[in-house]
């Protein structure tokens, strides 16, 4: 019994000790990585990471904040306000660690990230003028990293939801989701996404295809946004052109 006790004290104080041994920032990206047990774990890494950027302003915590509000305009806003503060605060807190980090291009995604879906959230006519910096944020990400896998996902949306007499092309949408896929086929937005450009052209049974890969994906890059937001998308999406050809 005095053994057994003595192990678990052991193994208590080891786990106590790796938990204060974390960063702010590696704590909130376990966090994120487990929001679908519980979504509430996107509070507690956004209350982390901006009580640790008042005390040091750190780049790194700052492309996790972009990023972790970016998730929580996503997933835990219930109304368009909280959803444009959230997407707000992460691309102001984004192009800060651009400003001091240019040459960091996960710094690039979360500003441009962000940017976009605080214009598609306010609404794509009145967003227009926020279009040139997304695009430039998008070339930048690429000439930086170009198999970023998250600018391609970007670009394809840019392209495929803006119209057309303001720069839209659906055929350019599909040839950056097609090569964000083919960098990673197992990051599953990029398929529902491809998916919803295939059903506005008509296209049922690619869009099927894609949706059915994404629900039979064994091993998804991302599990929490596989479970919360792609799977669910391809469902209603699949349910949604069940009797089209």
């Amino acid at each position: 019994m005095l053994a057994r006790l003595v192990a678990l004290a052991v193994l208590s104080t080891a786990a106590a000790t790796a938990a204060l041994a974390q960063t702010p920032v590696e704590a909130a990206r376990a966090l994120i990585a487990q929001y679908h047990e519980d979504p509430a774990k996107l509070d507690r890494a956004r209350d982390l990471l901006e009580a640790a950027l008042a005390k040091d302003r750190q780049v790194e915590t700052m492309i996790m904040l972009s990023y972790v509000h970016f998730l929580w305009g996503d997933i835990r806003a219930k109304t368009d306000d909280e959803k444009l503060a959230a997407y707000d605060r992460g691309r102001q807190v984004g192009e800060r660690a651009v400003e001091l980090a240019p040459k960091n291009a996960e710094a690039h995604v979360w500003y441009a990230i962000n940017t976009g879906r605080y214009g598609q959230t306010k609404g794509i006519m009145r967003s227009l003028f926020l279009l040139p910096t997304v695009k430039r944020e998008i070339d930048t990400i690429l000439s930086l990293d170009p198999k970023n896998v998250r600018a391609h996902s970007l670009a394809g949306n840019v392209y495929m939801e803006v119209p057309r007499l303001a720069g839209g092309d659906r055929a350019r949408a599909e040839d950056y989701f097609k090569k964000g896929l083919a960098i990673d086929p197992r990051f599953t937005v990029l398929r529902v996404d491809l998916a919803r450009l295939y059903i506005a052209t008509g296209r049922y049974p690619e869009a099927r295809q894609e949706l059915t890969r994404v629900l039979d994906e064994r091993a998804p890059r991302i599990v929490a946004d596989w479970t919360v937001k792609d799977a669910p998308r391809a469902r209603t999406l699949l349910e949604s052109i069940k009797d089209k050809r």
